[in-house]
């Protein structure tokens, strides 16, 4: 699949699907608290979608089971919402979600502290926010795919924390996932050259200990393999003369 230019029609689609979501991701901070149980939480993220009358991105998609991926603490992504999996004070909490308004997809990710957390939690949630917006400093026409990467992990990696290998960033837009894949973390080479109206989904996934990680027995959660924290940060973006527009914030 190549990279697509999106026409300007395309663009608004877009930017329809990244505002409702936004909305969809605000709103859903307010039920992450503790006792809450994961499922009541996708449970309201779906409710939430089609009453905006739109399709959540991530139900059915290749077998995954719910609208909203749930990852707590040391989970890095994917995490499957389930009924008896509660929200507890201190928890570090990653909500991953997607539309598609009229046929178009949007995608992004917040992590949220509840209650009490600590500061080294506080730090890698602000540095994994911030690591994106380094990122995306690079997110122009003329620049390469590669800078980003390159940016996301020197700004991340001058904390001391480390960004994970196995999982990318991607193109969006007809399809939730397109080309090309995004890394969060230097490459040989430059990379694709950047073009207006090229739309990436750009998400650092960043651990507090090692970048390595695991895969669960239910084959969709993700897991840093030394239990460290995880954090998450994920927007669409559409691609300028200038600098990128943020199409879910």
């Amino acid at each position: 699949m190549a990279v697509t230019i999106k026409s300007e029609r395309e663009i608004e689609l877009m930017r329809e699907s990244g505002r409702i979501l936004s909305n969809v991701l605000k709103e859903l901070e307010t039920y992450i608290k503790p006792g809450a149980s994961t499922l009541d939480i996708d449970n309201k993220c779906y409710e939430m979608i089609k009453g905006y009358d739109c399709i959540p991105s991530f139900l059915n998609y290749n077998g995954f089971p719910a609208s909203l991926c749930i990852s707590i603490n040391d989970e890095v992504v994917h995490g499957i919402p389930k009924a008896d999996r509660t929200i507890s004070d201190g928890d570090i909490v990653s909500i991953d979600c997607g539309v598609i308004y009229k046929g178009y997809h949007s995608d992004a990710a917040r992590t949220i502290g509840v209650g009490e957390i600590s500061n080294d939690a506080k730090k890698l949630i602000e540095v994994t926010k911030e690591s994106f917006f380094a990122g995306i400093e690079k997110a122009k026409e003329g620049n390469h795919l590669y800078d980003i990467s390159a940016a996301i992990q020197e700004y991340v990696e001058s904390f001391g924390f480390s960004v994970v290998r196995d999982l990318v960033g991607h193109g969006i837009g007809q399809n939730l996932h397109e080309d090309p894949q995004i890394p969060n973390f230097k490459q040989k080479r430059r990379g694709t050259k950047l073009l207006s109206g090229m739309t990436l989904a750009i998400e650092p996934m960043i651990n507090a200990g090692r970048y390595d990680v695991e895969w669960l027995d239910d084959d969709w959660t993700v897991a840093t393999r030394d239990g460290s924290l995880s954090a998450h940060y994920e927007n669409t973006i559409l691609i300028t003369l200038d600098k990128p527009e943020i199409l879910t914030l």
